[in-house]
């Protein structure tokens, strides 16, 4: 146990991928004898992973500092370090807006973070993570960075260039997880399309994932595929592996073909199109998720008309919308952003209202069928849970009634729906699987 901070409540926000940063903090930090606390009250020093993708991120990352300086004030709490996507873009302004916080760290700072709380950055450990709940579900972040030139986004100057993490390395630390009760893998990059390019030469994404899938997980899951080259016989895999979940995470964000060479997206509508009905074609029991931004600069209304038509034509199974956010360290802060922010909420609603219809229409389909669901918890007597369909946080759950059947977070079943709601299926649990 280290004298500088035997205590450390560690808050992680925004996507799956600083909440691997923060698993690798944390195991590294344990190994040398720290403590992590459940609340903040009980802990000697806060850290905070931060996220600054967008303004309400980053609000919410201030609003978390604002909190952790209470505490700190009152003397509940010595030490405040914050960490991750804000301070690589606002170091200089952090220091002098919020002096009450004791250092500041970027994205790539992991040693310095764990020499600040006592301990020391242990290279043997590189793969190690401490997992948080759900245990029996987890990410495997495959690269760091991105080097594609999206101009709505600032993510190539927060997290630096695409480096690929080596395919060996991934199977160690996957390995490691599985020995720690994970049974759902979901595989995360800002671009898993590009993985292995740097390294290997080409596009590596199908080896890993074979591989992944002879270590026998329950279910692995692609998240995050940039649509330019994406490499099909990856949906080949999945139709032929029962445990590569038939899914794909294809963030499009537009289908206006001005707009895409605006947003530097390297893809035309047709391309996109092509694209959707060729992964279709080869695995017609695919559900496509895709992300949309609406109200980019310039973005007339007859070209948010054809974003709509092009999802009511297309039927995405999940999909999110966002307003645009104009970011100063994204390539598009140079453009005017002339959609009016209540137009641009105004359009995002009208997206998000089309495809709950599409959504609803989609789950009524389901309704008396038998479908594999693993339970996530258990709420009220109810178990709520996912199918290979459903990720993490984003997408839709079932809420199940246990019908006797004794059931914990990671338990698999066999399940009969019963009704459904827009983003939500209603059943009973028919048998346990494992």
């Amino acid at each position: 146990m280290t004298e500088q901070s035997s205590k450390v409540f560690l808050l992680s926000l925004g996507c799956s991928k600083n909440t691997v940063d923060s698993e690798r903090l944390m195991a590294q930090a344990e190994a040398a004898g720290i403590v992590f606390t459940q609340s903040a009250t009980d802990a000697d020093t806060i850290i905070i992973n931060t996220c600054g993708f967008i303004a309400d991120a980053k609000e919410e990352s201030i609003n978390e500092t604002l909190a952790a300086i209470a505490e700190k004030e009152s003397g509940r709490v010595q030490k405040i370090f914050v960490m991750g996507c804000l301070p690589e873009l606002y170091r200089t302004e952090l220091q002098t807006e919020l002096p009450e916080v004791d250092r500041f760290f970027g994205t790539r700072e992991l040693p310095a973070v764990l020499n600040a709380i006592g301990a020391s950055y242990r290279i043997e450990l590189h793969d190690h993570r401490s997992i948080t709940p759900p245990n029996h579900a987890s990410f495997l972040k495959i690269s760091e960075g991105c080097s594609r030139s999206c101009a709505f986004c600032s993510i190539p100057r927060i997290r630096g260039p695409y480096i690929s993490q080596p395919l060996d390395q991934l199977l160690r630390e996957a390995r490691l997880l599985q020995e720690n009760g994970v049974r759902e893998l979901n595989i995360i990059a800002q671009d898993i399309t590009l993985y292995g390019v740097d390294l290997y030469g080409r596009q590596m994404l199908n080896d890993l994932l074979l591989r992944l899938s002879d270590m026998d997980f329950g279910w692995i899951r692609l998240l995050y595929a940039y649509p330019l080259n994406f490499p099909l016989e990856v949906i080949d895999t999945m139709r032929e592996r029962a445990n590569v979940c038939n899914y794909l995470d294809l963030p499009l964000q537009h289908c206006n073909d001005r707009i895409l060479r605006s947003m530097n997206r390297g893809i035309t509508k047709e391309g996109e199109l092509a694209l959707i009905e060729a992964i279709r074609e080869k695995n017609p029991d695919i559900r496509l998720r895709t992300t949309m931004i609406a109200g980019y600069p310039g973005e007339t209304r007859q070209e948010f008309e054809e974003l709509l038509e092009f999802a009511a034509t297309v039927r995405f199974d999940r999909l999110g919308c966002f307003p645009y956010c104009h970011e100063e360290f994204s390539p598009a802060f140079s453009l005017v952003d002339s959609v009016p922010e209540d137009e641009k909420e105004s359009r995002t609603a009208e997206l998000m209202e089309l495809q709950e219809g599409i959504s609803e229409e989609k789950n009524q389909l389901l309704e008396e069928k038998e479908l594999i669901v693993r339970i996530d918890r258990i709420e009220e007597g109810a178990a709520w849970g996912r199918t290979e369909w459903d990720a993490p946080e984003v997408d839709n759950e079932c809420s199940l009634e246990p019908a006797g059947h004794r059931v914990a977070p990671g338990t698999l079943c066999l399940a009969k729906i019963e009704g459904s709601s827009p983003y939500e299926l209603f059943g009973t649990i028919l048998k346990v699987l494992e």
